[in-house]
């Protein structure tokens, strides 16, 4: 099998740890597997020490990011974590983040819910997000399933207990990335399941900022859909690539889903002057 280059572990919102992840990589027959976990890059340490042989480590981070009032997400590759710029602004990400997880669990706390704040951090190894408010939601038996958390009753985006975040703009997102020597891709474009979605006037712009690819092949896009991504990146330049978005047990998507070819990865990593690639 060829490259995964979207996946989460324990140090976001993910249930494995990144030790785990390379190896369950590794056992799937995986070449390549990108570990991109939410505006933070604390699993990547844990992931490299644990790196079986010949499997390649593609380190990055998904970084949350707007558009217009829209959200949308950007996977960073390859970027030199201490460059300051883009360190600065991820720190301001997971503050917010995490400082938006304790407001809607206060919350449920007050409306007597049996949710706290205590038992959301003891469910999250890393940076604290909303799976883990579903997880203590689930735990209360509120909901019967994590998807359920995320709808207008809850902690969907909009609803009861709903708060919002900090965002980077996502043309400033790009620019920073490659600044810092990484490659940046537009990770699930056409995800409208999730909310809105941005038009293809803000991909032309991000193109210009330096925006390398398009994640076509994921799990929340459909064949219509793809058709019209590939026919977008072939209009502007831009690679394709495919990954399965893994989260562990938080989603019910395997690693290597989707993937993407060892030649678009070649590619990736040809443009990255911040790391590289590193194999076990």
């Amino acid at each position: 099998m060829p490259a995964d280059l979207h996946v989460h572990s324990t140090a976001s919102d993910g249930t494995t740890r990144p030790a785990d992840v390379v190896r369950e990589a590794a056992a799937v027959g995986l070449d390549v597997v990108a570990l991109t976990d939410h505006d933070t890059t604390a699993g990547h340490d844990e992931a490299l020490r644990a790196l079986p042989p010949g499997l390649g480590l593609l380190r990055g981070a998904e970084i949350s990011c707007a558009a217009g009032g829209v959200s949308l997400h950007l996977l960073g590759y390859l970027f030199d974590p201490t460059e300051s710029e883009l360190a600065a602004a991820l720190e301001t990400l997971r503050t917010s983040r995490t400082g938006r997880a304790e407001r809607m669990a206060r919350r449920l706390e007050a409306d007597g819910t049996g949710v706290t704040w205590e038992r959301v951090r003891q469910l999250a190894c890393g940076t604290v997000g909303r799976p883990h408010l579903a997880r203590a939601l689930v735990e209360q038996g509120l909901v019967g399933a994590m998807d359920e958390a995320f709808t207008p009753a809850w902690i969907g985006t909009g609803g009861r207990y709903w708060e919002p975040k900090a965002e980077l703009d996502v043309v400033r997102g790009v620019e920073l990335v490659v600044r810092a020597g990484g490659v940046a891709v537009f990770a699930h474009p056409a995800a409208d399941a999730r909310g809105e979605v941005v038009a293809d006037d803000v991909v032309v712009a991000m193109a210009e900022a330096g925006l390398a690819g398009l994640e076509v092949d994921h799990v929340d896009h459909d064949e219509p859909a793809r058709r019209r991504l590939r026919g977008l990146a072939a209009e502007l330049g831009l690679l394709v690539t495919g990954s399965s978005d893994y989260h562990g047990g938080n989603k019910d998507v395997p690693l290597g889903a989707h993937t993407t070819p060892l030649d678009v990865v070649e590619a990736l990593v040809d443009r990255a002057t911040g790391a590289e690639l590193v194999r076990g």
